[in-house]
C-alpha cells in the first residue's frame, strides 16, 4: 500500500472520533469538513460545511473553509435559469392549464423551488420536488418556507431514480414537471430519468411538462470563429495545437455574429409521454445552404412544454437563454450555390449527441 493510502485508511479510521470530539466547535468541524474530502469521504463533508457555519455564523474563517464545500457543486447555470423569462413563461402557462385541485404533482430536479412554487401557487393539492444535490435541496427548503408554500411543497433530497412512489409521494401522482434538459437536450440523463418515471411514478392517463422534446439543427455562418484559434506566437507556429479545440463550441443565442443559413431541421425528436424505450440511433438529414456563407453547423433545443406551450432556444439577436447553442465548425468557410444540400450526420447514445459532416462531400 502506498504511503499516501495509508495516511488515508488511517484518517478514515479516526475521523468520527474526532468528528465526536469536535462537537459544538465550529471551527474544528470545518476543518474536518475539509479533511473530509481530501480522504474521500464526500457524504460527511457536505453536513459537517453546513453544521459548522450553523454553530459560527459570523466568523468569516469558517465561512471561507466552508463555502467551496456547500457551493462548489453548484453548477453556474443555476442562476441563468432562473433569470430565463421565456422558459418561465412557457413552463407556468402550461402548469396552469394542467394543475387543479386535485393534482398530486412530482417536480423532477427542484433546483430553486421555482416550478414546484408555480404548481403550488396554480392550485395543485400536493406537490413533492425531487433534488439530488444536498446544498440545492437545503436552499430550496428555505425558499419554499420564504415563500409560504411549505404547507404543499416538500423537497426531497433524492434523485426521481430513488423514489419510491407510495413511500415519498403518497401514490402516483398525476402530473410530473420536470426541467432537466441540456445543451444537446440529453447530457442531464433526461432520457432514463423520463423512462423511469414513466413506468413506476406517474399514475396511468397522467400528465406530463414537457411532453416532448426536438434537437435542431441548421446551417450557420459565425463570424467569432477563429478568433482564438492559434497561429504565429511569439515567431512560434502554433497550429497543430488548434486540433485540441474543445467542439462543439457554445455560443450565446443571442450573440450577433450567428447567422442561420437555411432553413432549420429537426435531427431527433423525443415523446418523454411514452417512457420510451428510446435506443441508440443515427440519423442523417439534408440542409439546404441558401447561397451566403457558411462555416459550419449550429445545434439548438425545442421543448414542446405542452400542446399550447413551446420553447425554443433559436439563435437570434437580443434572445436570451440559459441554454447554449451548439456550433460544429467547418475547417473553412464556403459558399456552396443556392439549394445545395448538405447532408449533416447526427448519433446519439441516450445521454452524448455527436453532429458532423464529411465536408469532402459538400459541392462548392
Amino acid at each position: 500500500m502506498a504511503k499516501n493510502d495509508k495516511h488515508e485508511t488511517m484518517a478514515r479510521e479516526t475521523f468520527e472520533p474526532m468528528v465526536t470530539a469536535a462537537t459544538g466547535d465550529g471551527r474544528k468541524l470545518a476543518t474536518l469538513a475539509l479533511l473530509a474530502r481530501g480522504i474521500g469521504l464526500e457524504s460527511r463533508a457536505y453536513p459537517l460545511a453546513r453544521e459548522a457555519q450553523a454553530l459560527s455564523p459570523d466568523d468569516a474563517d469558517v465561512a471561507s473553509m466552508t463555502h467551496e464545500l456547500i457551493a462548489g457543486d453548484v453548477p453556474g447555470w443555476h442562476f441563468y435559469m432562473v433569470l430565463d423569462e421565456a422558459r418561465n413563461k412557457a413552463f407556468e402557462a402550461a402548469i396552469r392549464r394542467a394543475v387543479g385541485p386535485d393534482s398530486r404533482v412530482l417536480d423532477i430536479g427542484a433546483g430553486t423551488g421555482l416550478l414546484a412554487m408555480m404548481a403550488a401557487r396554480a392550485g395543485a393539492g400536493s406537490v413533492v420536488s425531487c433534488e439530488m444535490n444536498p446544498a440545492i435541496a437545503d436552499v430550496a427548503t428555505e425558499i419554499v418556507a420564504l415563500n409560504g408554500y411549505a404547507d404543499r411543497v416538500s423537497i426531497v433530497s433524492r434523485k426521481s431514480t430513488e423514489l419510491d412512489a407510495d413511500a415519498d409521494l403518497g401514490g402516483r401522482v398525476n402530473l410530473i414537471v420536470s426541467e432537466i434538459v441540456s445543451n444537446n437536450l440529453l447530457a442531464e440523463e433526461v432520457l432514463p430519468t423520463m423512462a423511469d418515471a414513466v413506468a413506476r411514478l406517474l399514475a396511468p392517463g397522467g400528465r406530463m411538462i414537457p411532453e416532448a422534446g426536438q434537437i435542431v439543427v441548421s446551417l450557420a455562418d459565425w463570424d467569432g470563429y477563429g478568433r482564438d484559434r492559434m497561429d504565429d506566437v511569439a515567431g512560434f507556429d502554433m497550429r497543430p495545437f488548434n486540433r485540441l479545440e474543445q467542439r462543439p463550441l457554445r455560443l450565446k443565442v443571442g450573440d450577433r455574429g450567428i447567422e442561420l443559413r437555411g432553413e432549420p431541421v429537426d435531427l431527433f425528436d423525443f415523446d418523454f409521454t411514452t417512457g420510451g424505450p428510446w435506443p441508440d440511433q443515427q440519423r442523417s438529414v439534408e440542409l439546404i445552404a441558401d447561397g451566403n456563407y457558411i462555416n459550419g453547423v449550429i445545434q439548438w433545443i425545442r421543448l414542446k412544454v405542452d400542446a399550447q406551450s413551446i420553447y425554443e432556444n433559436r439563435p437570434k439577436p437580443e434572445t436570451m437563454s440559459n441554454w447554449a447553442a451548439l456550433f460544429m465548425p467547418f475547417d473553412r468557410e464556403i459558399a456552396p450555390p443556392p439549394g445545395t444540400k448538405i447532408r449533416v450526420e447526427g448519433a446519439h447514445d441516450g445521454n452524448r449527441v455527436r453532429i458532423w459532416v464529411d465536408e469532402a462531400l459538400i459541392p462548392i
